[in-house]
């Protein structure tokens, strides 16, 4: 089962608000999901991003892919920085 770490909209019409999620790849965007690791709202300002690192640190060193979007919010969230701390 290949597990990615994406972004699952949620929010009102013209008014999107994300979650972070770990989910299989072959489910929907929206669809089911196996954890809930954060959340992106980019229409506060500044835009909020709240990631739980331990748990997407976690999921990553199990194998789990990461969307280009979100390896763009969690490097921006400081969490991508914290993996390669650790390999020194």
């Amino acid at each position: 089962m290949a597990v990615k770490i994406r972004l699952r909209r949620m929010g009102a019409k013209k008014a999107p608000f994300y979650r972070i999620v770990v989910a299989d790849s072959r489910s929907p965007r929206d669809g089911r999901f196996i954890e809930e690791i954060g959340y992106y709202d980019p229409l506060k300002k500044p835009a909020v991003i709240n990631v739980n690192a331990e748990r997407a640190l976690d999921w990553l060193k199990k194998g789990a892919q990461l969307s280009d979007t979100a390896k763009a919010l969690l490097t921006k969230a400081g969490v991508l920085k914290k993996t390669a701390g650790e390999g020194q």
